[in-house]
């Protein structure tokens, strides 16, 4: 199959930098339900402009590579070693070429292989079929909806919504408590695949599997069907909405399965996937390894630009813009209050789990008094002339820095900390104690940031690699909320609140 390198290369670009139309058809409709001014609403045009940006530049639609999980039906005798080499060097060469983040890393050193290859990486499963065709699938699945998968081992006490056992009921509860405990962890609104039975490993993969299906198939069995129909319906009612900012739509899709399991063991477990559902499909000659067809991406264009519901005029006022330029002292931090919308201009510091590790342990390589940082793992290249371009930005998931966020921001003077998905009571309590403020970034806007940095200043640290670099950023109109201030208040603890509140409306039995 002189061709099938080739068209691997294609499936792995196309994945991460064109969503597929079935995805972009929900994103439109729960755009519709937004009332207009609203931050939901923002949060929903953001992603609908990243979209548009990652196809007009053929770059990551999310910074975050994730796991590429390779799922290929072959005729009998196809040759898998050699199209596993193929997809290997396919993978190699679209990091290369900055279309993925290099994210295989050694579990025990933490060293990056730079090339997305390494033990375990990428994950490619064959299944030989009685076709004359392959049917190779690829989901780009990022870290922070992977940290949100969960498993039930029924039966179980679930919070909110008491016992559940081991009947559709039960499932039901689990899936419902599934949607609530991943808030906007992972960059709501989202999908999810649920497998129902096997073993804790299978199913898991049965899960994940059902993030192959398509959004708008129906399941061919019925009591699952109106399992599906129902989470869809209600999970909506949560109010979590788009980043866990709260609104109408939480959930985005709702596929589950079901396997046969042992008596002893009865397990739920959920996949979540965020927004940016990188998924797609090809259909491929066995002779020539020359795609013939393109999966999930038939159906009319998606047009984003239908307006929303109209704010009322309470929601309206209810939202402030404010500049930010660092260094930012302590008095501009506490005039800024949870809802206010920043635009930020001038430097700021990017830090993850690496950065945040050495420094709670070293003093930081550069004055971070004032400073903002960002929790980021960028995709970057560098030029001719060695100079690095920033391909993709967004946020990471920043609950991961719960344990040294506070301490770091006292020590150092850092006034102000750039994620998604909030982070919890010690870092709210340090924000009050010392002057500071979480800002809420679009997850998965990773070509919306990009375009917000003008350019790269420096970097430190690169002996953790590049998404763990402290990368030096000037930015100009880079737009985030404020969801943890510095007098105590967290939008993140009132949304999970009040969805908790809204879960227990769910406690009575539905299916019989």
């Amino acid at each position: 199959m002189e061709n099938f390198y080739e068209s691997m290369y294609q499936l792995v670009v196309e994945t991460s930098t064109n969503l597929p139309k079935d995805v972009r058809r929900a994103i439109a409709q729960a755009k519709l339900k937004e009332s207009a001014g609203t931050r939901s609403a923002m949060s929903l045009a953001t992603i609908a402009n990243n979209i548009k940006m990652a196809d007009d530049n053929i770059s990551p639609i999310c910074q975050d590579t994730g796991l590429p999980t390779f799922k290929i039906k072959v005729p009998v005798g196809a040759n898998q070693l050699e199209m596993t080499k193929d997809i290997k060097r396919a993978i190699e060469q679209a990091t290369k070429d900055g279309k993925l983040r290099p994210n295989s890393v050694d579990s025990i050193t933490g060293s990056n292989s730079g090339d997305n290859l390494g033990e375990g990486t990428p994950v490619i499963k064959f299944e030989q079929w009685e076709n004359d065709y392959i049917d190779a699938r690829l989901i780009l699945k990022g870290g922070g909806c992977e940290n949100k998968n969960i498993q039930y081992s029924l039966p179980c006490e679930l919070e909110g919504l008491g016992k559940a056992g081991r009947d559709l009921d039960g499932i039901r509860k689990c899936i419902m408590h599934s949607v609530y405990q991943a808030q906007g962890q992972g960059c709501s609104a989202g999908f999810i695949g649920v497998g129902i039975g096997g073993d804790r490993t299978s199913g898991y993969e049965l899960a994940k599997n059902q993030l192959f299906r398509r959004v708008d198939d129906i399941n061919e069995r019925e009591e699952l069907r109106k399992l599906e129909e129902y989470v869809m319906e209600h999970a909506n009612e949560l109010g979590i909405g788009t980043m866990g900012f709260g609104g109408e739509t939480t959930l985005l899709g709702c596929k589950v399965g079901v396997i046969n399991r042992i008596p002893a063991s009865f397990f739920v477990s959920v996949a979540y996937n965020c927004w940016a559902y990188r998924r797609l499909g090809v259909l491929i000659n066995p002779e020539s390894g020359s795609i013939n067809e393109w999966l999930y991406q038939d159906g009319e264009d998606i047009d984003f630009s239908q307006g929303e519901v109209a704010a009322t005029e309470e929601q309206s006022a209810d939202i402030r813009e404010v500049v930010l330029e660092a260094p930012i002292t302590e008095e501009k931090i506490r005039e800024l209050k949870v809802g206010d919308v920043v635009r930020i201009n001038g430097m700021m510091y990017t830090g993850r789990d690496a950065i945040h590790k050495y420094l709670s342990e070293n003093d930081s390589p550069v004055d971070l008094n004032g400073q903002i940082i960002y929790h980021c793992g960028p995709v970057m290249l560098k030029d001719e002339d060695g100079n690095y371009h920033v391909k993709a930005a967004g946020p990471t998931t920043s609950i991961r820095e719960e344990p040294y966020q506070g301490d770091i921001m006292k020590r150092f003077g850092i006034r102000a900390v750039i994620g998604k998905g909030g982070m919890g009571p010690k870092t709210l309590k340090a924000l009050e104690e010392h002057g500071g403020v979480y800002l809420n970034a679009i997850g998965g806007a990773a070509q919306y940031y990009a375009d917000c940095i003008k350019s790269v200043e420096g970097v430190d640290l690169m002996q953790f690699g590049i998404p763990e670099a402290m990368w030096h950023l000037k930015v100009e109109g880079f737009t985030a909320v404020v969801t943890m201030d510095s007098h105590g208040n967290s939008l993140h603890a009132d949304v999970d609140k009040s969805s908790l509140e809204k879960l227990g409306n769910f406690k009575e039995p539905v299916f019989k």
